[in-house]
């Protein structure tokens, strides 16, 4: 199992696009993607513009699907240019549930 767990300051002009191409991104993954577990979408109460990624993988080939999907390369592609500042990332390996307690979670319309 991959965890990630992603920070990203959005420049505030471009709020409510970036918010509706990650929900897009969000769904493909959560829909279209067998090795994708979970992705959360979360908003910082302090921080409006901060959002912070919450995904679980089921191994090195499901994130590399995620990576490759054509809802990621619209989202990557349309969000470009409206970052605040660098993407930080973290990889992290999963303690709780144990990776055999893992589902898949029912699709989200």
């Amino acid at each position: 199992m991959i965890g990630l767990i992603v920070t990203i300051n959005i420049k505030p002009e471009h709020k409510d696009a970036f918010m509706a191409s990650l929900e897009g991104d969000g769904r493909g993954s959560n829909n279209d993607e067998p090795g994708c577990l979970q992705f959360d979408v979360l908003q910082d109460t302090e921080d409006a513009n901060r959002i912070f990624l919450y995904e679980i993988y089921r191994d090195d080939a499901a994130l590399e699907a995620h990576r490759a999907a054509p809802h990621f390369l619209k989202w990557r592609e349309e969000v470009k240019d409206w970052f605040a500042s660098e993407i930080t990332r973290h990889i992290a390996t999963p303690v709780y549930p144990k990776d055999a307690d893992w589902v898949k979670r029912p699709r989200v319309s």
